[in-house]
Formats: C-alpha cells, sequence, structure tokens
C-alpha cells in the first residue's frame, strides 16, 4: 500500500467517525426533548387534578336531528294556535250570519201567514182569473229600461210534437228537494217577490234555476185546471195586471213584461219548462223548455218575436234534426209572414233556413203531396236542400201550447 492509499483510507475512517458523533448527538437531543414533553404533560396533568370542577355546569352535546326536532315542534304549534284563531272567527262570523237569516225568515212568516190562507183559495169556475199578489218588502234590484224584455234576444223556436207536453224535463235540471214541503214562509207572495227580479234583470239561468226548485213545482201544481194565475205587480183601478208584472200558471209556465186591462199586452216574455210532476219517474226528453220574446197584444203573440226550444242533443235519434228557433211575424200566436229558422241535429251542428207562412199555413218549396208530404223550409246555404213536414200538420202552425191546440185540430 503507497502512501496515497493510506492516506485516503484514514480520511475516510476520518469521515465515518463524524459522521457517527453527530448521529449519537442528534439522538441525544431527541431523548432530551422526550425527556422534557413528559416532564410538561406530568406537570399538566397534576395541574388538572388539583383544579376544581365541581362548579363548573355541566352541558349535554346534542346532536343535529334533536335539534331540527325542536324547531318543527316549534312551527307546529304556532300553526296549530293560527288555525283556531282562524276557526273561532269563521264560527262567530257564521253564528251572526245564521242570526240575520233566521230574523229574516221570521219576518217573511209574520208577514205572508195572515193572507196565506185566503190567498190560496182560487176559484174552479174563474175563467182566466188573476190572483193578485200585494209586492213585499223584500229588497229587489231597481227596475231600468235594460231590464225590460228584449224581443231582440235569442230566437226562438217552432212547435214541434205538442203532445210532449207534460213529459219533458232538463236533463240536468230536475226538481231540486231542498225545502221542507210544510214551510209556511214559501208562500206565493214570496215565490214571486223572490223570482220577478231575476225576470226584470233577465236573468234566464237564474229564472231556469229556481223554476225547478220543489216550491215553484208546487205553487204551478195548484193551478192545474183552475184557469187561473197568480200575479205580482202594477194593477189598474179593477185590480186587473196593468203595466209591468209576473205571472205564473199551471204546467211550470210563466210570463213577464207588459199587460193593459189584464191582458198581456205590449212587449214580453213567456216561458214554459218541461218538469216531470213530484214524485213522478224523471223523464229525459229532448225538448227541455219552450220560450217565446217579443210582441203580444189581445193576451197572443203579435208582432215581432222569437220562439225558442232548449233542446238535449244526446235524446235525438242518429241522424235526427229538430227546429230550434223560429224568427219573425206572428198575428195570434200564428207564423204570418216571411221567417227565419235554425235547426240543430244530434251531432250539435246548426244549420239556417227560411220560409214562408201565412196565417199557420206555410208556402211550399216543392209539392210532395203525393206522398203525403211538403217541404215549407229551405236551407240558406243550399237551396236544393229542404225540411218537409206532413201535409196534414200544414196548419195552425206556431205558438201551439197557447193555442191550446189538440191533435185532432
Amino acid at each position: 500500500m503507497n502512501l496515497l492509499e493510506r492516506n485516503e483510507k484514514d480520511q475516510d475512517t476520518d469521515k465515518r467517525r463524524a459522521s457517527r458523533r453527530q448521529d449519537d448527538e442528534r439522538a441525544e437531543d431527541r431523548d432530551r426533548a422526550e425527556n422534557t414533553d413528559i416532564i410538561d404533560d406530568a406537570e399538566e396533568m397534576q395541574d388538572l387534578e388539583e383544579l376544581d370542577l365541581s362548579d363548573v355546569p355541566l352541558r349535554p352535546k346534542h346532536s343535529p336531528n334533536q335539534s331540527m326536532t325542536v324547531i318543527l315542534l316549534g312551527v307546529i304549534v304556532i300553526l296549530l294556535i293560527v288555525v283556531f284563531a282562524l276557526l273561532f272567527l269563521l264560527s262567530n262570523k257564521k253564528t251572526g250570519v245564521s242570526t240575520d237569516s233566521q230574523e229574516a225568515l221570521q219576518q217573511s212568516i209574520t208577514d205572508y201567514a195572515s193572507q196565506q190562507k185566503e190567498n190560496d183559495r182560487t176559484s174552479d169556475s174563474a175563467a182566466s182569473e188573476a190572483v193578485v199578489v200585494e209586492p213585499s218588502d223584500i229588497e229587489r234590484p231597481e227596475q231600468s229600461s235594460e231590464s225590460q224584455p228584449d224581443e231582440t234576444q235569442q230566437p226562438a223556436a217552432e212547435d214541434p210534437d205538442y203532445v210532449i207536453e207534460s213529459e219533458t224535463i232538463d236533463k240536468t235540471a230536475i226538481i231540486v228537494d231542498i225545502e221542507d214541503e210544510n214551510d209556511v214562509a214559501y208562500t206565493k207572495e214570496f215565490i214571486l217577490n223572490e223570482m220577478e227580479p231575476y225576470f226584470a234583470d233577465n236573468n234566464l239561468e237564474a229564472v231556469w234555476d229556481l223554476a225547478h226548485l220543489k216550491r215553484y213545482v208546487k205553487l204551478s201544481a195548484e193551478l192545474k185546471n183552475t184557469n187561473s194565475y197568480y200575479y205580482l205587480g202594477d194593477v189598474d183601478d179593477a185590480g186587473k195586471p196593468d203595466g209591468i208584472g209576473l205571472a205564473i200558471y199551471e204546467k211550470n209556465t210563466y210570463y213577464y213584461g207588459a199587460w193593459v186591462h189584464g191582458m198581456r199586452e205590449g212587449n214580453g216574455r213567456w216561458y214554459r219548462f218541461y218538469i216531470d210532476e213530484i214524485g213522478s219517474r224523471t223523464t229525459k226528453k229532448k225538448y227541455q223548455a219552450h220560450s217565446y220574446a217579443g210582441q203580444w197584444r189581445n193576451d197572443l203573440p203579435n208582432g215581432d218575436g222569437a220562439e225558442h226550444y232548449d233542446v238535449d242533443i244526446s235524446q235525438l235519434e242518429p241522424y235526427e234534426r229538430v227546429i230550434q228557433n223560429v224568427i219573425g211575424n206572428f198575428t195570434d200566436g200564428l207564423y204570418d209572414g216571411e221567417l227565419y229558422a235554425n235547426s240543430v241535429n244530434y251531432q250539435g251542428t246548426v244549420e239556417e233556413w227560411s220560409g214562408t207562412a201565412w196565417g199557420g199555413v206555410f208556402d211550399l218549396w216543392r209539392d210532395m203531396s203525393s206522398i203525403g208530404e211538403c217541404s215549407v223550409w229551405q236551407n240558406k246555404m243550399d237551396e236544393n236542400s229542404w225540411m218537409d213536414i206532413d201535409q196534414s200538420e200544414n196548419k195552425n202552425q206556431g205558438m201551439r201550447e197557447l193555442l191550446k191546440i189538440t191533435p185532432e185540430q
């Protein structure tokens, strides 16, 4: 080994020794630090042991679910308080309304009961006798010129088959049994005063609804075969209807409009509802109601007017079509002059027609007498399309119900 190699080996040896010394020093430092930490921890533990925790309040730990439960319970309690408060207020309000209604009913009984027995008597031998009803103090809307029946309102229809008079009823407007049959408050005075404002305002939907209440059907039934009617309105010195008034007849029939000395004269509306008798089997027929609005004279339609039938198309046979409205001139209740009509079929399709009649007899668009028929209506959109009637029926065409026409006539 030469001198250079020995020197290098000695240098390596010195380096290893120096590295070991450094490692030993670092180990000693770590030991001293750990001993210091152990001593500090021991001192802290001793301090904690000496600390008196008896006076420190303990606070339980709450989970998030427990907090949400408390909040929800609070909200529920608040909502319950609000609901009870609203129920209390509504109960007070209902009690007030009920009290007012009872007072009004008692007043009606007081006003009408004393007259009921006398006014309910009608003479079987009277000819078109009007049983005049005095107006009550029931509050009614003020009448104006706009409340008079308007002859230009919805048109009206030709009499189809007059033998259906007592059998037809609106498929949905069945008699409503909501009142006590023996309630003395439902006198003729009460009923006419209840109905009159709706006729005056031309509120025909309300008129329809009221006419199907049991008290109205019963009142009309009282007049059966008496040839009398109940009347509410203006009268002349002789006590006959004169001016504007409402009348109710047998067979659920009404008239509201102008009168002159006991006769319907001027502008007025006539309405008949096809309602089954109380207690009878409910029927569903195609014709539900019949009406006329226009000019009157001598107690019959005279002048311009419109006839109308309410039709339940669901009761029509397949491919069946019926006249629903007829507008034109009337003379003593009969068609007289040029006429406009429309029809409706089983699908609800509406068509327009024209025709001409004189004294209830139609001019013919084509003569089919050889087979017992005649064409009386021509389609306004197709001149080659007609509606026919039986030849024997071409007479007394018009408001047959008002004329009391029978099949033999």
